[in-house]
């Protein structure tokens, strides 16, 4: 079943264009992983998709309407999130912000609103934290309370700027279980940016951008070779390795990426699990 549908759009930031015409379907109820380098218009087709930026050309559908009619139904988490150095926010109020959508700016929360709070303070391990100001907290705290928001707000899609990049072995466990659990034990979908190609792989779907869409469908179908070194620009990759079955071609380091970030290694197996 189909979740979103691109026909022939193009996509815009400022005078530059991000994303030149392409279209693309996503499945719905599935991991959905947008990969490319940077400057690829990963962020730009995510907030497309998500309502907040207009194509200046063509149309995309969510759940076979406009965008705009279903906005409520997607919860978009930033990369990362600003506010002005000092400002006296907590965690429960950052996570509180996600039933804006619902209630409003002035609106007053009921006991639905406080059990969402609660709930995804909870699965993001956060409620220990609640108290205690933002700019207290480690990187990796920090994206754990804007998953959270996002899961507060209530949504059918949950939609991911890179939620894992440059995080600590333990936010991007948590993370990655309830990306999970969002698909296969509530039914939802979800839609994510990475440069992590294992991560991709064991995606359901991929979605391969360089300014425009390279290719989409099934990781073994996207992340090949061919892709890759049209993507990424690359003359030579190293030999390709086996991850759940799918072929992945591993990009020579830092070559494709402008600002790589310094993370903790994966551990042997993780995020390559078989969806």
């Amino acid at each position: 079943m189909i979740l979103v549908e691109g026909h022939d759009i193009v996509l815009y930031r400022g005078s530059h264009r991000a994303v030149s015409a392409s279209s693309f379907t996503i499945p719905q109820g599935k991991i959905t992983a947008v990969i490319g380098p940077n400057g690829s218009g990963k962020t730009t087709l995510l907030q497309a998709i998500a309502g907040i930026l207009s194509p200046s050309a063509g149309e995309i559908r969510v759940m076979g309407k406009p965008v705009k009619e279903v906005k409520q139904d997607i919860s978009f988490v930033m990369q990362s999130v600003v506010f002005p150095t000092g400002t006296p926010i907590t965690v429960k109020d950052v996570v509180s912000m996600g039933r804006y959508a619902q209630r409003g700016w002035f609106g007053m929360f009921r006991s639905d609103d406080r059990s969402a709070i609660n709930y995804a303070m909870n699965v993001m391990n956060v409620t220990d934290l609640k108290h205690r100001h933002l700019e207290e907290l480690s990187g990796g705290q920090r994206q754990r309370v804007y998953v959270a928001q996002g899961i507060a707000q209530g949504h059918e899609i949950l939609v991911l700027d890179e939620p894992m990049t440059g995080l600590d072995l333990t936010s991007m466990r948590i993370i990655d279980d309830v990306i999970h659990a969002e698909v296969e034990e509530h039914g939802h979908s979800v839609i994510l940016t990475t440069h992590d190609l294992d991560e991709a792989a064991a995606a359901d779907h991929v979605i391969l951008m360089d300014g425009k869409i390279i290719a989409a469908g099934a990781p073994a179908d996207v992340l090949t070779r061919e892709n890759l070194e049209t993507a990424y620009g690359l003359g030579s990759l190293h030999e390709p390795a086996e991850v759940n079955g799918t072929t992945v071609v591993e990009l020579p380091e830092c070559t494709a990426e402008g600002d790589a970030h310094e993370a903790e290694e994966h551990p042997a197996g993780y995020g390559h699990r078989s969806i």
